[in-house]
């Protein structure tokens, strides 16, 4: 485990997609104090100030692994645990489908998966210092709890974390992370809306995750609707 610390770069993501071409091993991390372009799901921009946390590793898919799409779950699930130990109300924080933590049901994180070959690059940012107004939905940071965290010491953490994950969902397959994830989630019969990337969306009440990790909808009608990709927003507006 490898943690590489610049000061400014364009996007942790952008730099590791580039060097998993020069072969760079897993568990390499680059961690920037500061993105200049900065990126987040569906080529949204992240604001990127002094003081968050931005950091990108690298998951080399191997023969036998679960299906790498579902390294969402397994970030968001590391980030939970990680960020946890810095909160006496962690369970204040809930996980939003695929890969959003929410804190008193405004976004705290975003997590981005970009894929090169067999490398699956893992972007992370997370409000620690500072948070966004988006027009959208609801945001926070750890700072506007009262939390001070250092991102350098939120890297190491999340490091360890991502390993003992890793080390899970490659022995145990995906059930152990499908599991953790669905115990940190908004509960059972929460109203969400699904926007979908044809631009239709789909509202209805989390019904879980498929086996595959897919969300289930239950909607108005009955009907259990089974989610691949799409934004995600809970009714009440986060």
């Amino acid at each position: 485990m490898v943690i590489h610390t610049v000061r400014e770069t364009g996007s942790t993501n952008a730099d590791l997609l580039s060097l998993a071409q020069s072969g760079v091993a897993e568990g390499y991390w680059l961690r920037a104090e500061r993105q200049v372009a900065g990126r987040g799901r569906q080529g949204r921009h992240w604001a990127s100030p002094i003081g968050n946390f931005y950091a990108s590793t690298l998951v080399r898919v191997r023969r036998g692994d679960p299906p790498a799409a579902t390294l969402a779950l397994l970030a968001a699930v590391a980030l939970d645990e990680a960020i946890g130990i810095f909160l006496a109300d962690h369970v204040a924080m809930a996980l939003k489908w695929p890969n959003d933590l929410l804190l008193a049901g405004a976004k705290l994180s975003g997590i981005l998966l970009e894929r090169i070959d067999d490398a699956v690059v893992i972007g992370i940012g997370v409000n620690l210092a500072h948070h966004p107004d988006l027009p959208d939905r609801a945001t926070t940071s750890l700072a506007a709890r009262g939390v001070n965290v250092l991102p350098s010491t939120l890297g190491e953490v999340l490091a360890e974390s991502m390993v003992r994950w890793l080390t899970r969902w490659r022995g145990e397959g995906l059930a152990p992370v499908r599991a953790r994830w669905l115990a940190r989630a908004h509960p059972p019969g929460t109203a969400l809306t699904a926007r979908l990337p044809d631009g239709g969306s789909i509202e209805g009440l989390f019904d879980g995750l498929d086996a595959d990790g897919a969300l289930l909808l239950r909607l108005a009608s009955g009907e259990r609707r089974v989610i691949h990709a799409a934004d995600v927003f809970l009714l009440e507006g986060a």
